[in-house]
Order: structure tokens, then C-alpha cells, then sequence
């Protein structure tokens, strides 16, 4: 057993332990059931489950979600509009998302699959240094999709970088 002020008590009959705890007007609370003997500590559990569930709160806040945006295209797209939602994957894959490229064919442009084909090989190329595509195009419906997946940036080397050598050359 383990007191309130962290110090350890040693093992004693679960009967005392309870009284002892009591006594304090704290809870006795069995914090590790499979040492044997079974671990148990005087504490305010109600201090205790709050201070838990700041920590959880803490770590999904400093956890990084990957979200999935989707851009959709048409095979015959002009030049300004492919250029504007080129820079927003490019933007999306900056930030760490997953990009869905999608290419929607109506009615006869099923007859020209490979024209989505180059539309889509033609953006994975132009965002090739952000991200990378998730295996080929593929058809699905009237839809062929590509998958972009952000690419890890390069650690900066924490050794001398140009300043440090300017500096070093001055003194």
C-alpha cells in the first residue's frame, strides 16, 4: 500500500487499509491488480479521475488528424480552372491532408477514359514534391479517383547552417 503522501506504507490486511483510508476521509483504490500483491494507494478519486481525464484531453488536443478533402475535375477542364484547383491540393497537401482527386465523366466522354487519365498523371506530377499518389488511377462509377497522400517534410539538421558559419568567419 502506498499512502496519500506517496510514501509506502507496506503490505497490510485489506481491512486496515480501508480503515486507514477512512480515517484520512480519502478512497483506497487499487492501482495495479495484476502485482502480486495487489498494489493499492490512498487518494481523493475524484481529484484523481479529473487530473486523468485533463491528461486524455491534453493528447487528443496535440494529436495530429488527417482529414480526406476531395477535388473533382472534368476531363475537358480549362487551363485557369485546373491551375486554381492545383493550388488548392497543393494547399491541402501543405497542411497534411489527404487529397482525393476525382474526374467525373458525362455521357460520351466515357469513350475518352484516357483523357482523365492525363488530367489526373498531369496533377500528380505537378504535386509530386507534396505528395505522392496512392497506387494508379481507377475507375469507379462514372469517376476515376486518385489518392494523394501528404509527403513527411525534411528534419532541418540541427548542426551549423550558413548564419553559424558567417558569424564563425567574422569573429
Amino acid at each position: 500500500m502506498i499512502d496519500d503522501q506517496g510514501v509506502k506504507v507496506g503490505v497490510i490486511p485489506t481491512e486496515q487499509a480501508i480503515e486507514l483510508a477512512a480515517s484520512r476521509e480519502l478512497d483506497l483504490v487499487e492501482v495495479a491488480p495484476g502485482a502480486t500483491p495487489p498494489v493499492c494507494r490512498i487518494l481523493d478519486y475524484g481529484k484523481f479521475r479529473y487530473q486523468q481525464q485533463k491528461k486524455e484531453k491534453d493528447a487528443r488536443k496535440k494529436q495530429k488528424t488527417q482529414t480526406l478533402k476531395e477535388m473533382k475535375m472534368r476531363p475537358k477542364i480549362d487551363e485557369h480552372d485546373y491551375n486554381f484547383k492545383t493550388k488548392a491540393i497543393r494547399g491541402f497537401l501543405a497542411n497534411g491532408h489527404r487529397v482525393k482527386v476525382s474526374i467525373f465523366f458525362r455521357g460520351r466522354e466515357m469513350a475518352f477514359l484516357d483523357r482523365g487519365k492525363e488530367v489526373l498523371d498531369r496533377v500528380a506530377k505537378d504535386c509530386e514534391d507534396l505528395g505522392k499518389s496512392e497506387g494508379f488511377p481507377r475507375m469507379e462509377g462514372r469517376f476515376m479517383r486518385m489518392m494523394l497522400t501528404p509527403i513527411a517534410s525534411p528534419k532541418k539538421e540541427s548542426g551549423s547552417n550558413s548564419s553559424d558559419i558567417a558569424k564563425d568567419s567574422e569573429d
